[in-house]
């Protein structure tokens, strides 16, 4: 009897070393990998406009830049310098930049060089220093209440990621007055006004260009 009772505790004992055994296995297998911690920054795009400071016959005033443009006094035949300049800003993500140019009293300036009423007047055609591979031109965009509205395209993409600010060629650097124009005619500009004004935006999320302006807002005026 002593005998069978030792035999079933060896028995029982064995069958608990397999449960355990078993037990064992059930463990979860697991282990840790290091942190990877992402930091994100904000993209940016910025540029400026100015252009050489001049007096009233359109000679330079030294190396002076402005951003509120010049006055100037017209005469027939006379050379003036305008060098409108754009400078994207460091650290800018690639982007389209471009120009808008307006000019007041168009009817009077198409007089003034001799351009016929109804065809489009292209300033282009009056400037020197104009490099339609640089500046490329959509011609004219619009002619609302005796304002004429110019849009030039740089020709490709700017970027300043880890750079210093970019300083783009001039858009045009001169432009001149007609020698034939009267003095009625230019005295009919008496008052006029060329604004220039530059634009940029994302070129990333863009087919092209023009998907990227298609989708531009300007900013509302003051």
């Amino acid at each position: 009897m002593k005998k069978l009772a030792k035999i079933a505790l060896i028995a029982m004992c064995a069958v608990a070393l397999v449960v355990c055994s078993i037990l064992g296995t059930l463990a979860y297998l697991q282990a840790n990998s290091n942190v990877a911690k992402n930091t994100f920054t904000v993209g940016n795009v910025a540029l400026s406009l100015d252009e050489a400071k001049v007096d009233l016959y359109g000679v330079k005033d030294g190396d002076i830049r402005t951003a509120t443009g010049n006055e100037y006094k017209l005469i027939a035949g006379h050379t003036y310098v305008k060098d409108p300049t754009v400078t994207v800003a460091a650290d800018s993500e690639a982007s389209y930049v471009r120009m808008i140019v307006k000019i007041s009293d168009i009817a009077d300036l198409k007089a003034a060089c001799g351009v016929d009423a109804n065809a489009d007047f292209l300033p282009q055609n009056f400037v020197q220093g104009w490099d339609d591979s640089v500046w490329t031109s959509t011609r004219e965009i619009k002619v609302e209440n005796n304002v004429a509205t110019y849009e030039f395209r740089y020709y490709t993409t700017v970027s300043t990621v880890d750079s210093a600010a970019l300083e783009l060629p001039a858009l045009f650097e001169t432009f001149t007055m007609p020698n034939d124009a009267t003095n009625a005619q230019i005295a009919a500009l008496d008052d006029m006004e060329i604004t220039v004004e530059a634009h940029a935006i994302q070129a990333d999320g863009f087919a092209d260009a023009a998907a990227a302006w298609a989708a531009f807002k300007a900013p509302a005026a003051n």
